[in-house]
């Protein structure tokens, strides 16, 4: 297997490390597999801007799926976690390479990805890379806004002032600092003008997950998104769970959503 070597998993899941060769240097990533059988399908996991692969949301959907029968591959966007490359230089279309990168990979090795599934912007990104990854027929985005350049609203105060003025500022994201440029901003700028009709021109199935009570990524963002889709789609809001999906009940119960949803598309 591509890059990858048996690593301890949890009950009923076999975890492997997974590298991946991303445009500016080796991508971390890790593949979880239902353990004694063969994968009904695979699918990609996107995390949220600047958490990684090992954060909750994407650790417990993951597995979750893992366990309900699919191959899951999560990794780290360039520059984040124990990907290589320089997270000043990326952007929300470095994402999309990435993750155009991970399928190719993971096609390469075992199988390309039928699903792809996307947290926060995460989402965006799937949305934006499913129409370079034939084999997808599903997307399932979580806690997602409809637009790329909504990620500027959680920029801190000043710093869009700050990185147009200097051209480059470390901006606390999350409670950690990252080195960001100019050229982050006009790449979401850019992206945004595209992403509408990427959307409405999506060739997979589409399902909207998101929480009324979301108070990162507002309900309304879901909404957009779910208008500017084409059939066929699905909407299933999230009572009660935070963006982070911080209670493990909220995320097995997107992994089970997420599974009974997409094995309509996939055997087909």
């Amino acid at each position: 297997m591509n890059g990858a070597r048996a690593e301890r998993g949890t009950a009923g899941i076999e975890c492997r490390r997974f590298d991946i060769p991303g445009p500016m240097g080796r991508l971390a990533g890790r593949l979880e597999l239902p353990e004694g059988r063969p994968p009904v399908a695979y699918a990609v996991f996107a995390h949220c801007f600047t958490c990684g692969k090992d954060i909750l949301a994407a650790a417990r959907v993951s597995r979750g799926l893992a366990r309900l029968g699919w191959g899951v591959l999560r990794f780290d966007f360039t520059g984040i976690g124990e990907s290589e490359g320089d997270f000043s230089r990326t952007g929300f279309g470095t994402m999309v390479e990435d993750l155009v990168h991970a399928a190719d990979a993971l096609r390469e090795d075992v199988a390309a990805p039928a699903l792809l599934v996307g947290h926060s912007m995460g989402g965006g990104v799937a949305l934006a890379a499913a129409h370079r990854i034939p084999e997808v027929r599903a997307v399932a985005t979580i806690a997602a806004p409809a637009d790329p350049a909504h990620l500027r609203g959680q920029l801190p105060p000043g710093a869009e002032e700050e990185l147009r003025r200097a051209g480059e500022a470390e901006v606390v994201l999350a409670g950690r600092p990252f080195r960001m440029r100019r050229e982050f901003l006009d790449d979401l700028i850019e992206r945004s003008r595209e992403q509408r009709g990427l959307i409405a021109e999506l060739d997979a199935a589409l399902l909207v997950l998101h929480s009324p009570v979301d108070s990162v990524v507002g309900v309304d963002e879901a909404g957009e998104l779910f208008s500017a889709a084409r059939h066929p789609k699905a909407f299933i809001g999230l009572e009660g769970a935070d963006h982070l999906l911080g209670d493990a009940g909220d995320a097995a119960w997107v992994a089970e959503l997420v599974d009974a949803w997409a094995r309509r598309w996939v055997d087909r």
